[in-house]
């Protein structure tokens, strides 16, 4: 894991930005498959927050977008599947597949969004947490 900045305020709040291929040591193997996943999809933008210091309701966001809502689809059926074959995790809740812009899988320890580039930008998940350290990931 390799830091791409040093820590960065954004309104009074410091986050840190990683950029990793493998799994960092404090993520939690579930989160890091969900992470796979999405990658696995073709996923851009994938980010992790950790919101455990953040007094968040769930340890981890896992966000991305997809470019079109098939792939949006994919996205959010590729992590159910890799979740459930490899740690038989299932999703407690699961909103948003009729309309394919943002599809929430809700882990109770993590949460998974698979936005829509349009909804990524009005909803700013990253700015709304923005005192969570903050993992990237690219292929």
């Amino acid at each position: 894991m390799a830091k791409t900045s040093a820590p960065k305020s954004t309104a009074g709040r410091s986050t840190t930005h990683t950029k990793a291929a493998a799994r960092p040591a404090r993520l939690p193997k579930a989160v890091a498959g969900a992470v796979r996943a999405t990658l696995d999809k073709k996923a851009v933008d994938v980010v992790v927050l950790d919101l455990r210091k953040a007094a968040g309701f769930t340890d981890f966001f896992v966000i991305c977008t997809g470019t079109n809502p098939r792939q949006i689809n994919a996205i959010a059926d590729g992590v159910e599947e890799t979740l459930k074959a490899e740690f038989g995790e299932r999703p407690a809740l699961t909103e948003g597949v009729e309309k394919s812009q943002w599809i929430l899988l809700d882990y109770f320890n993590f949460v998974v969004h698979v936005f829509s580039r349009e909804c990524r930008a009005f909803y700013e998940l990253e700015r709304l947490w923005g005192n969570a350290e903050r993992y990237d990931f690219s292929e």
